[in-house]
């Protein structure tokens, strides 16, 4: 071995090292992304028309779909499991815009607040991040409420 042979080893050592380092992040960084896509958006299906889909129709969106079951796995401390499942009524389209349709239902009132709305529809928007907002759609009142949600990062005091 040559005295300048032991510089090359650690330098290939090193480059090596550092594509390797790059190479994980970039794997990571990947997986982590994709985790955060949410369920993809159904594709069309068809859809009975009723007083909703008229009302909605009426308004400007076009039907991509009808009601979705979603089903959850619930797990508490390793314990038996239990299961349930959320319902979206409709998927439509307008404009290039996705949203996800909640119909408003007597049983099940949702009261104007911010705490009422993120606790009665917050939960579709994560499931489908894609997605510009979800319509509360009410049939008796002939309403239909357009509701984003913009998430920050930093508490508001």
């Amino acid at each position: 071995m040559q005295s300048g042979d032991g510089f090359v080893i650690i330098l290939i050592i090193l480059i090596v090292g550092f594509w390797l380092f790059l190479y994980i992040r970039n794997r990571m960084k990947g997986t982590m992304e994709s985790d955060g896509e949410g369920l993809p958006l159904p594709e069309g299906t068809s859809v009975s028309p009723d007083e909703v889909t008229r009302l909605l129709e009426e308004n400007g969106f076009k039907l991509i779909s009808g009601k979705q079951r979603i089903p959850i796995h619930i797990t508490i401390n390793e314990g038996e499991p239990l299961h349930s499942r959320l319902f979206i009524d409709y998927f439509v389209e307008q404009d290039g815009m996705y949203y996800t349709v909640k119909v408003a239902r007597e049983r099940k009132p949702m009261e104007a607040t911010g705490s009422s709305i993120r606790d009665h529809l917050l939960v579709f928007h994560l499931l489908y991040p894609q997605t510009s907002g979800v319509l509360y759609v009410d049939p008796q009142q002939q309403r239909i409420q357009c509701i984003r949600f913009q998430i920050d990062n930093e508490d508001e005091v």
